[in-house]
């Protein structure tokens, strides 16, 4: 089979590229927004001795976990009527953005968790010996200490919305996977598809080599 890529409308990856990063973008600032002070939740419950915090821990631990079991493109159909209410449209980059945040905000909420529950004890312990709130650890202990963490979380999921929206393509949801489908698959222009492709690889490393910028930066030596 030899390939042609000249046919290829270039107009139209670039519109697709920029939809994908539209997507990517709004669904990891609306995902840190909610998964953050979500793992926050986790980690203080699930480590307080409180009797009324381990129901909290429990019950938010079970929404998280079912959310992070359901496949996205399930995930995604299931919500249209709850995304048609929040956005007016089920299609399209704006129908896009609702499910992908509530299928990665359970996921980055346990990445915080587990970036949380690796800071050292004895610097927390030294900061309750100063007489520091919770809220006090929390924003200049523990935040502080996890940056490398929280920035590694961070990576995963926007890498993990890449793909995600890649498969939003299947029901309509615009962007590289849309157009993959609609041409690669549907027109069996391969071409289309191998460019798709090429292009979201290419997505993934610029975004894996900015993270791991990030992380080097804010790692203590």
């Amino acid at each position: 089979m030899k390939l042609d890529f000249s046919t290829v409308n270039w107009e139209e990856v670039s519109t697709a590229t920029t939809d994908t990063l539209t997507m990517m973008l709004f669904s990891v600032l609306f995902t840190f927004i909610i998964g953050l002070p979500l793992g926050v939740l986790l980690y203080l419950t699930g480590k307080s001795n409180r009797a009324a915090a381990k129901p909290v821990y429990a019950v938010v631990s079970f929404i998280v976990n079912i959310l992070r079991s359901v496949p996205f493109v399930i995930l995604m159909i299931a919500i249209i009527p709850l995304t048609r209410i929040i956005i007016g449209t089920s299609i399209g980059v704006e129908g896009t953005i609702p499910p992908l945040v509530i299928a990665a905000a359970p996921f980055f909420a346990r990445l915080v968790e587990t970036s949380l529950r690796e800071v050292d004890r004895g610097v927390i312990e030294a900061a309750q010996a100063m007489g520091a709130s919770t809220w006090q650890i929390v924003r200049k202990v523990l935040l502080p200490e996890a940056m490398p963490g929280l920035i590694a979380g961070t990576t995963i999921t926007a890498v993990t919305l890449v793909t995600y929206t890649a498969m939003s393509g299947m029901i309509g949801g615009g962007g590289l996977g849309d157009l993959a489908i609609r041409y690669g698959y549907h027109r069996y222009e391969f071409e289309v598809m191998i460019v798709s492709i090429v292009v979201m690889v290419l997505l993934v490393q610029v975004l894996q080599w900015i993270g791991d910028a990030l992380v080097r930066k804010f790692t203590r030596k």
